[in-house]
């Protein structure tokens, strides 16, 4: 869905809008969820240097303000999960990267850990595809990222094992 310009105003005049569309990330024209994708990156670098617990507990506060931001966006424009909602993209990013959150890493394993979400993100393998096509309003519009986040985190993992990469 194309934006006007006044759709667009009025989006980022509103909190709920602003976190929804990820600080404006989202209103990228070209691949709004990859560029969503992207702009999670960045708070992603001072979240990992948090304690456990409390990069847990911003995670689950970042679900929980995004289950109602893109309800109040879905209900507003009445479309359910528009492209330029990209909050969902933030949080399963950081889910994403959770296997390299307080270690050391090389450039190259973010990189991976992006690339991983993007895919199980894109491809939805099920249950990603069922909370996709099942799950309404600003729950549905979260779900999907948070699995396909799941899905990547435990592949990073996996491929870090395999690759002899210390994720303890």
């Amino acid at each position: 869905m194309k934006l006007t310009a006044g759709q667009r105003a009025a989006l980022l005049r509103d909190p709920a809008g602003w976190i929804a569309c990820g600080f404006g990330s989202g209103l990228s024209p070209v691949a709004p969820g990859t560029a969503g994708s992207l702009a999670a990156l960045l708070p992603w670098f001072a979240l990992r240097e948090s304690p456990w617990p409390w990069y847990l507990a911003a995670v689950a506060f970042a679900f929980a303000l995004g289950v109602w931001a893109c309800a109040r966006v879905v209900a507003k424009l009445r479309i359910d999960d528009p492209g330029f909602v990209v909050w969902d993209e933030f949080v399963g990013q950081w889910i994403a990267l959770l296997p390299l959150a307080w270690l050391p890493f090389a450039w190259w394993q973010p990189v991976l850990g992006f690339a991983l979400f993007r895919l199980f993100d894109i491809a939805k393998p099920w249950p990603v595809s069922w909370a996709d096509r099942n799950i309404e309003g600003g729950l549905g519009v979260m779900l999907d990222d948070v699995l396909a986040g799941i899905y990547a985190a435990l592949a990073l993992a996996m491929l870090s094992s395999l690759a002899g990469w210390s994720l303890a």
